[in-house]
């Protein structure tokens, strides 16, 4: 033994290599499909209380973790989150007129909350890229 190891596949030796073009244009639209199930989410929600909730809940849980799985990566299920979570938190700012979206009720924070929990779990469970090489994960 000469004491050299052999390289390792490891996907954090390896270069950054950045986005196809496609896929880079994908996100800003996963973005905006995902402010788009949160206002839908928002007026949905409170119209059927207890369906409402739950299809509002369960539109938010198919396109996060639909779009991991189509683009394969974390950044696909992060995508939808991100532009759910941001057209969330500018519905509940209420405006000097005294308008509002969110009504102070259980539904509501319901919402808000489990929104925010699915989006996470989402975040967590999308697939992740492996590194090539082996069926085996650890090198030893």
């Amino acid at each position: 033994m000469s004491g050299r190891t052999e390289p390792t596949n490891s996907a954090l030796a390896q270069p950054l290599r950045p986005p196809s073009l496609g896929r880079a244009a994908l996100y800003p639209g996963l973005v905006v499909l995902g402010a788009v199930v949160g206002v839908a989410g928002a007026l949905l929600q409170s119209a059927w209380f207890p369906g409402g909730l739950l299809l509002a809940l369960a539109a938010e849980v198919g396109l996060c973790l639909g779009a991991g799985r189509a683009v394969g990566r974390r950044g696909g299920a992060v995508a939808p989150a991100a532009g759910w979570a941001l057209a969330v938190v500018l519905l509940t700012t209420s405006r000097p007129e005294g308008d509002f979206l969110f009504a102070a009720g259980s539904g509501s924070y319901l919402f808000l909350l489990g929104g925010i929990a699915i989006a996470m779990m989402c975040a967590t469970l999308a697939p992740v890229r492996q590194p090539d090489g082996d069926a085996v994960r650890l090198r030893k």
